[in-house]
Formats: C-alpha cells, structure tokens, sequence
C-alpha cells in the first residue's frame, strides 16, 4: 500500500472518528431549537442585536426599552392593566365615541371589488337617523381661518419637529384635511353612522386571496420591511406602525373568533393567536410600539381635546366624557412613569428630511385608501377607523403644520378623527393586555405541543437525517 493511500486511511479514520459526535451535538441543538424556536426573538447562534441595554428585571418575555420609544414593557403594562385600558374602555361606550361616520360602500381605485366574505357576522348595522346624537347632525364648522390653512404644506420644509400645540386649541369642529390620509373621509351624504358597539371587531370569515392582496399591497408596494442594518428611524416607522396595526387587528379576530359556527360558539383561537402573533416577538414588539406612538399623540394633544365639545345632547354622558378625557390626559401615573411615550421631534432632522416625510405620506395615503378595497363591510368598517385614527396620530405627531400668519402652529380635527384616533388606541389598548395577560400561557401550551410533536419517531428520524446530510 502506498504513503498516499496510507494517509488517505488515516484521513478517514479520523473523520470516522468525529462523525458520530458531531452528528449527536447537531441533533442535540436542532432538538432544541425545534422545542423552543419560538420562545424568544433571539436568535440561536446570534445574539439581539435590538436588545436594550438597560433591561429591567422582571419575569414578562419582554423587557427593558420598547424599540425607538421612551418606555419600558413593564412601565407599559402596568400602565395599561392599572390605567389606560379601564380608562378607554369607559370612554368609547360613551354616546360620543361610540358613533363612527364612514363611507361603507365605495369602489376600490386599484382593482374590481370581489366582496369575498361568507358570514353574516361580515356586514355591518348602520344607525337609523333617530338614533346617533343630534349634534352630529349639524354641519362642520369652516372655523373661519384662510383658506391657505386648510391646504397641505407639504411643499414648504421643515427642518424640525415642533412637540408643542398652542394652548388656545379648540376653535370648534372643522371639515379640514389631513395630508396623512386619503381625501374621501370629508362630511357628504354618502356616508352613514354606525354603532361600533354594535359592530365589535372580531372574526368575519373574511380570508382567502381577496383578505391576503389587501395586506401584500400594503407591504409589498406601500411599507416594506426595513433592512436588518437599516439605521434610519424615518425609514422604520412606517412599517412598525403598519406591522403593530395588522397585529392587534390579528389579536383582536384570534380574541373573538368564530369557534363552532353550527351552534354560533365564539371564543378565543389560541392557536391563531400563537401562529399570526405570539410566535413572532418582532410583531408583539411593533404592536407595543404603535401603542405608545399613539398613546403619544393623544397626550401632545392634551390642550386640544380637553377643550373639545364632547357634545352629544345628552348632559351627564357628555360631562362623564369630558371626565374620561381628563383622566387619561392628567393621569399622575402616566406623568410620572411615561412622561413622553415617544419622541416624534427625532425624527426629519436630516437634509432630505422634508422629502421623506412627503414619500412617507404618500405611501400612508394609499394604505389608506386600499381599505376601499377591502371586501368584508366590518373589516372595511374598522380597517377604516384605524388607519383614520394612525393617519390622525401621524398628523398630531408631524403635520400639525396648518400655519396662520404669526406662524404659530394649529391643530384642527375633525370630530370623526378624534373619535377614530381613541377607539385606536382602545384597540391597541386591548391587544397590549391580551398579550400581557394570555400571551405567557399561550406561548408555553403551544411550544409543549410543538414539543411533543417534535419528539415522534418520524420528526426524530428526519432531523437524524438532516444531522447526516451534512457529511
């Protein structure tokens, strides 16, 4: 036998040598990343490159600074469970609240509506005339200001953010537009009042392509997801909001979702709430994030809506709301523990700040007008209310620009706006408790399922031989 040959036997032999431990070890860790890939957002070679440096300590699976803003998960949580949540969801019962005006019914600008919704639970029951407050009824005010006010500036940079809103707010409601949102949420007839408490969001049957092409245009042509490296926030925000959004909608249909339609049983799908949320902590992460920006604009709007006329005819509901309001303005634990929920005046500092915040815009603009598109009238219905009220946030937080000739800044909204910017954050209010709430026990009945599974003949016998294919 020759020297080549002899060492090509050594070679071997030694290789022979390493295989059976290093196949174990890969079995071992593949094992365990079956059982626990979901556990954490932390990768399993690689460290959280997002994680905050100065995390709390605390027993929740989130911990430390929410990404980009200026509170921590558990400041937000107790926040949420012991005020904020019991706050809003007082508010939104209220007559003022609870009466959303929407154009139910309008063509879609980007493709031929398919209407693909199987459940009744799908439509939506409009208020008789009789019904929602008197005041309502009445026409917008035109608050008397010129007419260069209520156009938008995007044409004029800015080279930074203004946090503060003049403390003479409230001038009445106004028909005016938001540079954020798409022109068909003015006052006219063909629009109509609906009760929200009537028409909970919850599961309609709305699935299949025409449900999926709504949130792929969203993604694919309007919100992109950001590049692992990017760095700049401007380029980030819109689709954690977008992401944050989709996922309390996904948390709030997993919630109350249709169980047994044969005997009409409704109750929580946790497997739908694990699969579309839990499982994907950069989702949970998003939602938290969407909360506090808009948590944010409600109080940069504090002068304004504890000015506004929550005028409904009706005395002692309207003197409860203005009472609600205040309290979740000057709540002293909200002052103390998360003072400025998220700090807008960071953002557009740069040379093309002004040209990204009008690219922005736009692509927020057609999101919102792709809820035209959206076939099921409740999911329109709500997919309406929310975008309005995240257009509503983005233009407390960033184009509160509508200029007089001192160059003071205004703001003014529509009533329909503050209405849909605080059933928002109600909404965000409810996925971040269900989260708080269910998410730990969900996660770890899920992930032992997933355990017990991954532990059968057949999945132990496909991880062996994806251990070998590496030699």
């Amino acid at each position: 036998m020759g020297k080549g040959a002899i060492k090509e036997e050594e070679s071997e032999r030694k290789r022979q040598k390493w295989r059976w431990p290093l196949a174990a070890l890969v079995v071992v860790l593949l094992a365990v990343a079956v059982s626990s890939r979901t556990a954490s957002n932390v990768g399993f070679f690689f460290t959280d490159r997002n994680s905050c440096s100065c995390s709390l300590q605390g027993s929740g699976k989130y911990k430390g600074m929410v990404e980009d803003c200026c509170c921590d998960y558990e400041t937000v949580d107790n926040l949420n469970s012991e005020v904020l949540n019991p706050l809003l969801q007082d508010l939104v019962t209220t007559p003022f609240f609870r009466y959303f005006k929407v154009k139910l019914w309008c063509d879609c600008p980007f493709w031929p509506d398919d209407g693909m919704c199987r459940l009744r639970d799908c439509s939506v029951c409009e208020c008789p005339e009789n019904e929602f407050p008197e005041p309502f009824k009445r026409p917008y005010n035109i608050a008397g200001l010129p007419s260069d006010n209520l156009i938008c500036q995007e044409g004029k940079p800015q080279a930074a953010v203004d946090r503060t809103i003049d403390n003479i707010a409230f001038r009445g409601w106004v028909e005016t537009n938001n540079p954020w949102t798409h022109e068909d949420d003015t006052d006219n007839g063909e629009m109509t009042y609906v009760n929200l408490q009537l028409n909970p969001e919850r599961y309609t049957g709305y699935t299949g392509p025409s449900a999926r092409r709504i949130w792929d245009s969203i993604y694919s042509e309007n919100c992109p997801k950001y590049s692992s490296g990017e760095t700049c926030p401007e380029k980030k925000v819109l689709y954690k909001l977008i992401s944050g959004l989709h996922s309390s909608i996904s948390m709030h249909i997993a919630g109350d979702y249709l169980l047994d339609e044969s005997r009409n049983q409704w109750g929580q799908n946790i497997e739908l709430m694990y699969d579309r949320i839990l499982r994907h902590p950069d989702r949970v992460r998003n939602m938290y994030f969407t909360y506090l920006f808009v948590l944010r604009a409600v109080t940069k709007a504090t002068a304004y809506l504890e000015q506004a006329e929550y005028d409904t005819g009706n005395h002692a509901e309207d003197l409860k709301t203005q009472s609600l309001i205040k309290q979740l303005l000057y709540s002293p634990k909200l002052q103390t523990a998360c003072p400025v929920p998220f700090d807008e005046a960071k953002l557009w500092q740069g040379q093309g700040g002004p040209e990204l915040k009008q690219q922005i815009q736009k692509q927020f603009r057609n999101i919102s007008a792709l809820m035209d598109c959206v076939g099921c009238e409740k999911c329109r219905l709500w997919g309406k209310l929310q975008v309005q009220g995240l257009g509503t946030a983005l233009k407390i937080l960033f184009s509160v620009g509508n200029q007089d000739k001192e160059g003071d800044q205004t703001l003014q909204l529509q009533r329909n706006e503050v209405i849909a910017l605080v059933n928002l954050l109600n909404r965000l209010s409810e996925s971040v408790k269900m989260v708080h709430d269910m998410g730990p026990d969900v996660e770890r009945l899920m992930e032992d399922q997933i355990a017990k599974t991954s532990a059968k003949p057949g999945r132990l016998r496909r991880v062996l031989d994806l251990a070998f294919s590496f030699w």
